[in-house]
């Protein structure tokens, strides 16, 4: 299971209309355990797309990044972890979305 600590979400604006949807870039900083192999000493944040699209809305990509430096680290995530940060954008942009 994933530990969120603090996260930004941004709306992806297209201008030229070409995005069925809203494209949302989220910025999750998540806690790791020392014994788990995502671990790193400079924390870790994961860079998700998110779409959303009427009643339909899925995690288009992710990418795990280094807190200090910004280096991207080639991991890829656990289905389980996966259908977490699915869940969490989801949530997420409703409430976002709610409070407009």
């Amino acid at each position: 299971m994933l530990t969120i600590k603090e996260y930004t979400v941004e709306e992806i604006k297209d201008p030229f209309g070409i995005i069925e949807g809203d494209r949302y870039e989220f910025l999750l900083y998540i806690e790791v355990p020392e014994d788990d192999e995502l671990y790193n000493e400079k924390g870790i944040y994961i860079k998700a797309l998110f779409g959303a699209n009427g009643d339909k809305s899925r995690l288009i990509k992710y990418d795990l990044f280094e807190v200090e430096t910004n280096n991207y680290l080639d991991f890829d995530l656990e289905e389980d972890e996966e259908k977490e940060i699915y869940e969490f954008c989801k949530t997420h942009v409703t409430v976002e979305d709610d409070n407009e």
